[in-house]
């Protein structure tokens, strides 16, 4: 046990007011182990009294304050152990630190790897290459953060795969009083990352494998596009493109890319095109990769063909027709006609959030096959409407005002049908539609003609049916052609 010797009153005035912490074995402890008496650290007990009996001698005499004592001896532990850490444990950064001067070109921190301290001249010496694990890799780390040290033109090298998670950790650089920062190597996205990995699995794969179909006719490239795999299905287009065979069909004379729009694979899609899919291609149906994007409402499909038009300037055949003799624009709002018949039947509560999100995309199709080109003046070709006259006969408002917002709407605002019926012709025939009004109105403010004419010699006013709203609709009309002779 230590002895204090109190030479004086005031000193011994000291001791008692401090006597609770020389005398308690744990503050004891605190004081030889160089910690705060207000933090004791009791960890490692053993080791911690067999140092205390180490460090007892017998008579000694206390000159200075606890407090002055414990600061003192602390600072000199603490320089100490960092200086005993970073000359022992840590050569490599020790051997950084002294030759500041010299520019370090590469420190590769990752597990199972060798690392080598490189300057501008080369390899200069520090011993042989040290093997760095990962208790080394914990080490540096400790040097680092203590030493607020950061390393000019350390440079991370690899892919995801052998990158270490503490390497990664000190990329964020600080400013050191050495005027040292640290410098990153481009990360490597995900992506690119899965891509490597599905190259070394296929790299001895032939082109036997790869042209290989199934009882379906499906190749490997169609199941990985069924299944949503897209850096495989990357990997595996981009070897068939190197040979000729990038859109070779199943059996239902669907390429790779065909399927990856009727599934809905907009990013796989995009990556074919890239890699230089045909676009302008039909299946069994006599569908266009646009016909399916517009019937199925594949608004990601579809934007991402036309990024990949604007970037590559691929032809398109926006007016494709499949074999009823529909464009792509035609099918999208045949198809936004059918949802919106299905969405009328029912109460407004009563609508299927699921059928108002589809309804959504393929408003977003029309727009975009409006901005790819598509014409508003085309007609099918067995009955010769308009996608004005597709609209008008199911009143659907939407897509009218859409397309009569148009700069070239006046041309087809009296366009005729085979059967000489206009847009204003079909909306005025139609029966129990509640937006039927609404769709006349609109058709005459944007200049509709009550007064043409089919080819059974009937105007507007004669087809419409009987009943309360057909009498307003009616009114409407004669009013307007009364208008109109004046």
């Amino acid at each position: 046990m230590m002895i204090i010797d109190g030479v004086s009153e005031g000193l011994s005035g000291v001791l008692d007011r401090d006597s609770d912490v020389m005398t308690s074995p744990v503050h004891l402890l605190s004081f030889y182990r160089c910690a705060s008496p207000a933090e004791p650290n009791l960890s490692d007990s053993d080791q911690s009294w067999s140092s205390v009996e180490a460090c007892c001698y017998q008579g000694v005499r206390v000159k200075n304050s606890i407090r002055e004592l414990i600061l003192q001896k602390h600072s000199q532990v603490q320089l100490q152990a960092q200086q005993y850490q970073v000359e022992n444990e840590c050569p490599a950064i020790m051997h950084a630190l002294q030759r500041r001067k010299r520019e370090l070109e590469n420190v590769c921190l990752c597990p199972g790897k060798r690392l080598r301290v490189a300057d501008a001249d080369g390899l200069f010496p520090c011993g042989e290459d040290m093997f760095c694990d990962a208790e080394m890799l914990e080490d540096i780390r400790d040097v680092l953060s203590k030493q607020r040290l950061s390393i000019e033109s350390v440079t991370v090298r690899g892919s995801p795969q052998d990158l270490c998670a503490e390497a990664q950790s000190h990329l964020n650089t600080q400013p050191s009083s050495c005027g040292l920062s640290l410098t990153a190597a481009p990360p490597v996205s995900f992506f690119q990352w899965q891509i490597q990995q599905e190259e070394v699995r296929l790299a001895a794969v032939s082109h036997e494998q790869l042209t290989a179909r199934d009882a379906d006719g499906d190749t490997f490239l169609h199941i990985a596009v069924a299944q949503g795999r897209r850096a495989l299905a990357y990997v595996l287009a981009r070897k068939m493109a190197a040979i000729g065979v990038l859109d070779m069909k199943e059996h239902n004379s669907r390429s790779a890319f065909q399927l990856s729009v009727a599934a809905d694979q907009h990013l796989i899609a995009q990556d074919l095109l890239v890699l230089g899919a045909e676009l302008n291609t039909k299946d069994c149906w006599g569908r266009a990769p646009l016909h399916v994007c517009a019937e199925k409402g594949h608004c990601s499909s579809l934007q991402a063909i036309q990024r990949c038009l604007q970037t590559s300037r691929q032809p398109v055949n926006v007016e494709v027709v499949n074999y009823d003799g529909l464009t792509p624009l035609h099918v999208a709002v045949l198809s936004h006609n059918a949802l919106l018949q299905e969405l009328s039947r029912g109460p407004p509560s009563a609508q299927s959030p699921a059928l108002l999100q589809k309804k959504k995309l393929l408003s977003e199709c029309v727009s975009t096959l409006l901005l790819m080109g598509a014409s508003l003046e085309a007609k099918d070709c067995k009955s010769g409407r308009t996608v004005l006259h597709m609209a008008a006969e199911e009143a659907n408002v939407e897509l009218l005002r859409l397309f009569l917002d148009q700069s070239n709407y006046f041309s087809l605002i009296n366009a005729k049908a085979f059967s000489g019926n206009t847009a204003l012709h079909m909306a005025s025939a139609l029966q129990g539609r509640r937006a039927q009004l609404d769709t006349v109105r609109l058709l005459l403010r944007r200049g509709a003609d009550p007064s043409a004419r089919n080819l059974e010699n009937e105007q507007p006013a004669q087809l419409v049916p009987h009943g309360p709203l057909g009498d307003q609709v009616r009114g409407i009309l004669k009013g307007k052609g009364a208008q109109s002779r004046w």
